[in-house]
């Protein structure tokens, strides 16, 4: 259905949608559409982190259970 949009029909979405709404509201929404882009890579900048922190910290105690017990 979806499939032969081509430019045309996307220049006439884009027509309607900036009728409709008016230029102010778009150019408000796509501020926050970027911001919550930002806040979407930092979140899996953290993540990644967190996760390569976590592991690094598993490869570096490498002592048997035993000699923990001991200790």
């Amino acid at each position: 259905m979806l499939n032969n949009i081509g430019l045309p029909g996307l220049l006439l979405i884009a027509v309607v949608v900036l009728v409709l709404f008016g230029r102010g509201k778009i150019s408000s929404l796509m501020g926050e559409v970027g911001k919550g882009i930002t806040a979407f890579k930092k979140g899996v900048d953290d993540g990644k982190k967190e996760i390569e922190d976590n592991a690094a910290d598993v490869a570096r105690d490498v002592t048997p259970e035993e000699e923990k017990d001991k200790a």
